[in-house]
């Protein structure tokens, strides 16, 4: 009798340690989920050239806000979870925790950058032409116009999807076109 209450107990201890890991384990999947979604769904919401709603873009605001943050709190709860896994986990195991800890690195760096300036950078350097001398622009384009001072500048828009933004001089005025 004492022999089976014996290895009921170590079954059961061995049970628990075994559901406490998976629970441990699971908490890891949660932190690096939290850091992950935080930085991917703004950058998977504002999309360039794809409509975006108001609310949208509201929550995608909120969560780039939120981001530098939380992904530093959730980098160090996952170290700290890392750690205690460390120990009794098998090499694989190992290998597991530091390929995770990638993603959430690489999320924790990117909620540092503006994605969008590396996509939409401005013109370095305008290149002017009379209107005359021009042959990519039809009549029919859409332009933004500035008129400053008795100079004018005219910006194509289909030029401007790509950029988004020009800095330029009109009538002495330093401006930012944008579209």
């Amino acid at each position: 009798m004492r022999y089976d209450n014996a290895m009921s107990r170590i079954t059961k201890s061995g049970h628990d340690s075994k559901s406490r890991r998976r629970a441990i384990w699971l908490g890891l999947f949660v932190v690096l989920m939290i850091g992950l979604i935080l930085v991917i769904t703004p950058i998977w919401i504002i999309q360039p050239f794809k409509p975006q709603t108001p609310r949208g873009l509201a929550v995608s605001f909120a969560m780039r806000r939120v981001s530098p943050i939380v992904t530093i709190i959730a980098s160090a709860i996952f170290l700290i979870i890392a750690l205690k896994l460390w120990s009794g986990a098998r090499w694989f195991g190992k290998v597991l925790m530091v390929l995770l800890a990638i993603p959430l690195a690489a999320a924790t760096w990117m909620s540092r950058q503006n994605h969008f300036e590396w996509i939409f950078h401005p013109y370095a350097t305008i290149a002017y032409s009379r209107p005359a001398d021009v042959d990519f622009v039809s009549d029919n384009d859409m332009v933004l116009a500035v008129s400053n001072n008795g100079e004018a500048a005219a910006y194509p828009v289909r030029l401007m999807a790509y950029h988004h933004l020009v800095q330029d001089t009109v009538g002495g005025k330093a401006l930012v076109a944008t579209y």
